[in-house]
């Protein structure tokens, strides 16, 4: 050969190279990725420790969860939920309502969309002792997508919600519901799951509950492409009107795009232990639910958009210091550095409030014209690298 040519065939490798490389720093993980990182094992310990049929670690003591029956204190499984987000390095909020009710509910801030907000949840109360399907299996799919989702930087809002008082009038999430509302929250999607883990006939059938409400129906089209795009072993069963009696039911009532995931009540295949002691782990199938589950994290992966692992944040979110927060008047903030960019402050539906220059290391916002509520304040420099934080406004 040529050294010209050579020469040419050498920079070609390398060019190959250079661009095998940035492919990957450019896309990192993918869906499929995500989707591949539920753990069967993991489900199942997880399955078998939240519905009482194994001993669990809760405030370092040892215990069994033998129910989660609101009217008998669940407390017990309160406290396991918000370990185990915590755990996770997710902020993490019990918020009461009614008498002895608490919703747990996780944040995962978007880095670049924070207002956009996809809801994935499940209610964790029960009827009776164990609980398996009704509604452990719901609630450890949410625990597992924290698991897996919380290890990476999305572009939009992620929130893990567990209702409290499903089981007595849907009272956890028509409490969130309203205040959402209320607040005018840019709540694009509401995921709900609830039975999703019960397969007599192993056809692997399942439910999606929908309504002709904002853009449910997208939620819907969306689920049955993932189960086609990521080859899952499911067929999808649409049942339109959905049923009024789990959570996905309280959004609507608001105008939310929501959707309920379960098992195919609509063939009328239910678990024999539905709201009894014998709702246990014997009856679940393991090769079913696996499926749903993925399909779950493959829902709130693909709709909090994976930011590019070649766009770094600017900040070191855990230096930065934001005081007082909540904040009547003054917003100081220490970012850990000097930079140079813009400032901005975001309503929780996402509209832009104010907007400043930073060029230093520090901020000081006037927010007494705010009005009370959650604001985000995303940080941002000429390159395209931002951080994004949030702030209450008393």
């Amino acid at each position: 050969m040529k050294q010209g040519n050579l020469i040419l065939l050498q920079r070609a490798i390398l060019n190959l190279l250079i661009f095998l490389l940035m492919s990957n720093l450019t896309f990192g993980q993918s869906v499929a990725d995500l989707i591949d990182a539920v753990s069967k094992e993991g489900i199942l310990a997880n399955l078998r420790a939240f519905s009482g049929e194994d001993s669990t670690t809760v405030s370092g003591n040892k215990v069994i969860i033998q129910h989660r029956v609101s009217s008998k204190n669940n407390d017990l499984a309160a406290a396991y939920l918000k370990e185990q987000l915590s755990s996770r390095g997710l902020s993490v909020n019990e918020i009461s309502f009614g008498t002895n009710g608490r919703n747990i509910v996780a944040k995962q801030l978007g880095s670049v969309n924070p207002a956009n907000i996809h809801i994935i949840c499940a209610h964790y109360d029960s009827v009776n002792d164990h609980g398996a399907d009704d509604n452990a299996s719901g609630t450890v799919a949410v625990l597992e997508a924290a698991r897996i989702l919380s290890q990476y930087n999305f572009e939009n809002t992620i929130i893990y919600a567990l209702w409290d008082e499903e089981e007595i009038g849907l009272k956890g999430s028509k409490d969130y519901a309203q205040k959402a509302s209320n607040s005018n929250e840019n709540i694009l999607s509401v995921l709900n799951m609830d039975m999703m883990a019960y397969d007599s006939d192993n056809d692997h059938q399942f439910d999606i509950d929908v309504r002709d409400i904002a853009n449910s129906y997208e939620i819907r089209d969306e689920l049955i492409n993932l189960v086609s795009t990521y080859n899952l072993d499911l067929k999808s069963k649409v049942v339109d009107p959905g049923t009024p009696d789990s959570d996905h039911f309280s959004f609507w009532n608001v105008g939310y795009s929501a959707i309920l995931l379960g098992e195919a009540w609509s063939v009328n295949d239910i678990t024999p232990g539905y709201h009894t002691a014998n709702d246990r782990i014997s009856l679940i199938n393991m090769d079913y639910y696996f499926e749903m589950v993925k399909l779950s994290v493959g829902y709130i992966a693909s709709n909090g958009i994976l930011k590019s692992s070649s766009i770094p944040e600017l900040l070191d979110t855990s230096k930065v210091i934001i005081f007082p927060n909540p904040s009547s008047n003054s917003l100081n903030i220490d970012l850990g550095v000097s930079i140079k960019g813009n400032v901005s402050i975001i309503n929780i539906a996402g509209i832009k409030v104010q907007l400043a220059k930073v060029d230093g290391q520090y901020i000081q916002l006037e927010i007494g014209d705010l009005l009370s509520g959650t604001y985000y304040i995303k940080i941002d420099n000429e390159e395209g690298t931002s951080s994004t934080f949030e702030f209450s406004k008393n």
